[in-house]
């Protein structure tokens, strides 16, 4: 049994030292995920989008190459650019292409969200591995010692609560977090579908014909009768 509490031992540091790396893992992918977001949202973001759309309903598209070429890089100046560039050349195809594109986006702004989701759905369980190991080793004692040891007991039972703690205190701010990047996922790509919607409409719209020549009729010369 001694050698079976050995084993608790190091699988209580184990648990301890698992939790420790996931706290920082978390907080290294949030940090970069918020630097991410925070280049392809907010205000400034949604405005220029809001620009971008005005444009395109103008079918003004010299304007809409001077605005994309002079916003910083982001999802959307990266759309804009690649769904331009193909639409001068040909139409045929363009609809996928573009759907294409907002997948590869999708890719880029969904990456490393899988690390989160993991630690946050099994942080606490892996903090409730250390509560087990704990009791395991609590209850041994308490059998060993008897009431003599209660205070032995009840150190290691509140050791073991601690690694629950530790685990629920790594997996809500992550959980939070996770949901918060996958909103912002959601709304960047409704916003993509959106701007894929008016260069598809602005490329089938009917084309201004040229104002047509007028005709100047002349009048024919009377044809004098034969005398």
């Amino acid at each position: 049994m001694s050698d079976l509490l050995v084993f608790v031992d190091y699988g209580e540091t184990f648990v301890f030292v698992v939790l420790l790396l996931a706290s920082i893992l978390a907080l290294a992918v949030g940090m970069e995920r918020a630097v991410v977001f925070k280049r392809n949202s907010g205000k400034k973001i949604h405005q220029f989008a809001q620009d971008l759309i005005a444009l395109l309903r103008k079918r003004d598209y010299r304007a809409v190459a001077g605005l994309v070429k002079e916003s910083p890089d982001n999802c959307y100046t990266r759309f804009a650019a690649f769904s331009l560039e193909l639409a001068e050349d040909s139409h045929e195809g363009l609809p996928d292409l573009m759907a294409g594109k907002i997948i590869e986006e999708r890719i880029f702004l969904e990456k490393r969200l899988t690390v989160l989701n993991t630690l946050g759905n099994n942080a606490p369980f892996i903090g409730l591995l250390g509560t087990v190991l704990g009791v395991i080793k609590a209850f041994h004692g308490l059998g060993t010692l008897g009431s003599t040891g209660a205070d032995v007991v009840m150190r290691s039972i509140s050791k073991a609560l601690l690694a629950t703690a530790a685990g629920l205190f790594i997996a809500i701010p992550v959980v939070m977090a996770n949901n918060y990047f996958s909103k912002k996922v959601k709304i960047i790509l409704q916003q993509l579908e959106i701007l894929s919607k008016e260069i598809g409409a602005g490329m089938r719209g009917p084309a201004k014909k040229p104002a047509a020549k007028k005709t100047v009729k002349t009048k024919k010369p009377a044809v004098e009768s034969a005398e």
